[in-house]
């Protein structure tokens, strides 16, 4: 594997965002540094390209951003996981936690089908909240969730624990 501990420097840190408390780990730097950002999804693709994999899910927002060339590069179809009221088609929904708050997720009742093979791809993996959630929105339809691919893993925060005996990938730790 390819070494990412040079991507950290691409992160910034903005304190008290959303929330009061929060620092929420910008990647739009490592987003517009075209080697950063290639560095990214090679080492997603690399870690999970020996997968059979026929979906991606990118998580809304920035989980769109890498899970699209991660698909494209993996010869996998592209599905969004979108926040409440943003999908038309039939939804199947699911509640999580944030760090900050609740919220829902919703997936197309026809995203994925009944034994494909999906990896799940996000910015960060906090608390885990909506990895999971995630998980459970996928395998609901039938699919199986191969892995979760993250740029950015707050360690303090345990999200691994809603996770275990899952294959994950952080390319960065705080």
């Amino acid at each position: 594997m390819v070494d990412t501990g040079w991507l950290k420097e691409r992160i910034r840190d903005i304190p008290d965002f959303p929330k009061p408390g929060i620092v929420f780990k910008d990647i739009t730097p490592l987003l517009a540094d075209p080697e950063a950002l290639r560095c990214t999804v090679d080492a997603i693709c690399e870690h999970f390209g020996d997968r059979e994999i026929q979906k991606v899910i990118g998580v809304e927002a920035r989980g769109f951003i890498l899970a699209a060339p991660v698909a494209y590069s993996l010869g996998a179809g592209f599905i969004p996981v979108r926040k409440r009221g943003k999908l038309p088609w039939q939804i199947e929904s699911q509640e999580y936690e944030l760090e900050y708050g609740v919220d829902l997720l919703e997936i197309h009742r026809d995203a994925v089908a009944a034994g494909e093979q999906v990896l799940i791809v996000d910015d960060v993996l906090a608390t885990g909240g909506t990895a999971a959630a995630t998980c459970r929105l996928v395998e609901g339809l039938g699919a199986t969730v191969v892995g979760l691919g993250f740029i950015i893993e707050l360690t303090f925060l345990a999200g691994r624990a809603k996770l275990e005996g899952r294959e994950m990938l952080a390319l960065i730790s705080y």
